[in-house]
C-alpha cells in the first residue's frame, strides 16, 4: 500500500484529479460555441455570451489544411470590428460543413 504512505504522491493524485475534473466541466460548458437565434449568431465563450447580427457579419467560410495527415476544416466569420471567430470540429460538435449549410439555409452565408 503505497498510497497510504506516500503523501507527495496523495497530493499530487488529488491536484490531478481535480484538473481532470475543472477541465471536463469547462469543456462541457464551451460546447457548442455557435447558434443560429432569431437575433443573430450566438457565439458562447468560456465567460461571456455574444451575439453576432446579420449586419455586423462580413465574410463566413470555410477553410482547410492537412495536418498530420487529417485534413482539418475550420469555420470562420469575420465581423464589422475587426474580430475573426474561428469554430474546429470541436467547438461546433459537428462537421463545420454542416454548420456552413445550416448558416446558408438560414440566410447568413452566400
Amino acid at each position: 500500500m503505497t498510497v497510504v504512505t506516500d503523501v507527495p504522491g496523495r497530493v499530487l493524485g488529488i491536484v490531478t484529479a481535480i484538473g481532470l475534473l475543472l477541465f471536463a466541466t469547462f469543456s462541457w460548458r464551451a460546447r457548442p460555441k455557435l447558434a443560429i437565434t432569431e437575433t443573430g449568431l450566438q457565439v458562447r465563450g468560456w465567460l461571456s455570451t455574444r451575439v453576432i447580427t446579420r449586419d455586423e457579419i462580413t465574410q463566413i467560410r470555410l477553410t482547410e489544411f492537412r495536418r498530420l495527415a487529417r485534413k482539418q476544416r475550420l469555420l470562420e466569420i469575420d465581423t464589422t470590428d475587426d474580430r475573426l471567430h474561428i469554430f474546429t470540429r470541436w467547438d461546433l460538435g459537428t462537421s463545420p460543413v454542416e454548420v456552413l449549410e445550416a448558416l446558408r439555409s438560414a440566410g447568413y452565408a452566400r
